[in-house]
This record gives C-alpha cells, sequence and structure tokens, in this order.
C-alpha cells in the first residue's frame, strides 16, 4: 500500500502542531502512524525515507527552529483555518485563539520556572516587575528596598511614585497550597505596623475565598496578586520572556485606493 502524500497528510500535522509550540520529528511521525493506522512496514518506510516537512517547510506552513523541530506559522494557522473553519470562525480568529494558547503555555513555563529559583530571587523578580510597572522610580532606587524578608511579613519596599512620597510594602511568598488568611492577616498587621496604607502580596499560587475576604474587609489598601496575575504581568511588561516573532495582520487601505475621495 503507498505512503500518504504530502497533501494527504498536510493537515493532520499542522492540526497536531496548531498550539504554536514546537514538536520534534519523531512526534510528528508518531502522530502520522496513528492517524493513518499504518502497518509496521509502513511505519518504517514512512520514518525512515519520507520528509514530508521539507515540502511543508518550502511552502511557508511550518518553520524549524532547530534541527529535527517544527513549528507552525502563521500560514500554517490561516490553512489550517479555512480547512476545518466555519463562517464563525475565520483565519484571524484561530489565530487569536492559538495565541492564547500559547500565552497559557509561557505563563505555566514561567512559575515553573521561579519555582525553581530561590526566594531572594522571586523578591528581585517581584521588583523588577513593579518597576516596569511604573513603580519604584529607577531599578538602583527600588533595589534598595530589598533585605527585610522576615521583618514582620514584609518582603520589601517600593516607591509608589517617582518622588517616593509614599511606598508600598510587598510580600512576595513562593506558595505549594493556596494562601490562607492568616498571612495575609499577618501582613496586614504589619502595614499597620509601619504606618502605612498600601501593601501587594504576590504569591506564586492562589488564594482561598477567606483570604479575599480579609484582604476585602481590610482597612488597608491590599492588592492580592495570584500566581496567574503574576505570569499575565511579566509578559505583558516583558519581565523575564523576549520576542521571539511578531507577525503584523495587514488589510486593503480603503481611502489610498479613492480615486474620487475629495
Amino acid at each position: 500500500m503507498p505512503l500518504p502524500t504530502t497533501d494527504e497528510m498536510m493537515l493532520p500535522v499542522l492540526q497536531y502542531i496548531a498550539d504554536g509550540q514546537v514538536y520534534r520529528r519523531l512526534n510528528i511521525i508518531n502522530m502520522l502512524m496513528e492517524h493513518f493506522s499504518l502497518t509496521e512496514d509502513e511505519r518504517r518506510r514512512l520514518s525512515d525515507g519520507v520528509t514530508m516537512e521539507r515540502p511543508l517547510e518550502h511552502r511557508g506552513f511550518i518553520e524549524r527552529p532547530r534541527t529535527g523541530h517544527y513549528r507552525i506559522t502563521a500560514l500554517g494557522l490561516e490553512v489550517l483555518a479555512q480547512a476545518y473553519g466555519t463562517d464563525s470562525q475565520d483565519p484571524e480568529k484561530y489565530i487569536e485563539e492559538n495565541y492564547e494558547k500559547i500565552r497559557n503555555g509561557l505563563e505555566t513555563e514561567l512559575l515553573q520556572k521561579i519555582q525553581k529559583n530561590s526566594s531572594t530571587f522571586f523578591e528581585e523578580l517581584v521588583i523588577d516587575l513593579l518597576t516596569a510597572m511604573g513603580y519604584g522610580g529607577s531599578r538602583e532606587d527600588a533595589g534598595k528596598a530589598i533585605g527585610r524578608s522576615g521583618d514582620g511579613g514584609i518582603d520589601g519596599i517600593i516607591k509608589a511614585d517617582p518622588l517616593g512620597l509614599n511606598v508600598v510594602y510587598i510580600q512576595a511568598k513562593r506558595w505549594e497550597g493556596n494562601v490562607g488568611a492568616p498571612p495575609i492577616r499577618d501582613f496586614v498587621g504589619a502595614l499597620d505596623g509601619e504606618g502605612v496604607q498600601e501593601g501587594i502580596f504576590i504569591t506564586t499560587s492562589d488564594f482561598n475565598p477567606a483570604a479575599k475576604e480579609f484582604a476585602e474587609r481590610s482597612s488597608k489598601r491590599v492588592i492580592l496578586i495570584n500566581g496567574s496575575e503574576l505570569a499575565r504581568y511579566m509578559i505583558n511588561h516583558n519581565v523575564g520572556v523576549s520576542v521571539e516573532k511578531t507577525y503584523e495582520i495587514k488589510r486593503v487601505d480603503s481611502d489610498y485606493f479613492a480615486e474620487n475621495a475629495e
């Protein structure tokens, strides 16, 4: 029995790698073997002799970030959307949905990286993030706030404005389980002891309902940032991430072609 043609393999391959992540060639080959229910002989021939990825790469549907690894392109997503899409799912919407999948995967990876580093690294990361978000003036000024771990539930202090007229106290903890009300209560007590009104409590996990309720009822203004929000802020403000590739979606400029426009 002849092996599937490149055109027959194209859509299964694009659908398999549609989330925008990088996939090994071996994993793609294994998927094709299962998809087409190939015999042992056909599996061996596909694995040894067929380079289905080369025609797809030449057409611009996939790209090779490194040897033996492939990722779908914007053009590949468009082709896939046109093949499987409906009137309510155009290529642009398909790209947006896969963009969200890529972001979600990146958020998970960021949190995993944070958990593998030290508590001091995490506190420095938080200062980097808050500085990128407009707090603290210069990074040098903000960095002076580090080093207060264990001081009444306060891990750092950062300026709320460039002049330092107001300050924000920070608690930054890498938590395994959800944060309950007691740590928030201790943090609010530390704020009260310092005579300040605002604080930011950041964790790599999440807050349980009791913790959220206590923060809302507190006389202090306490902002709670969980792991998902932390990773999202890092991506939005380019902390711990870098731009790998940018795609532009362009449309016809109708005004340019309006020959008789007044």
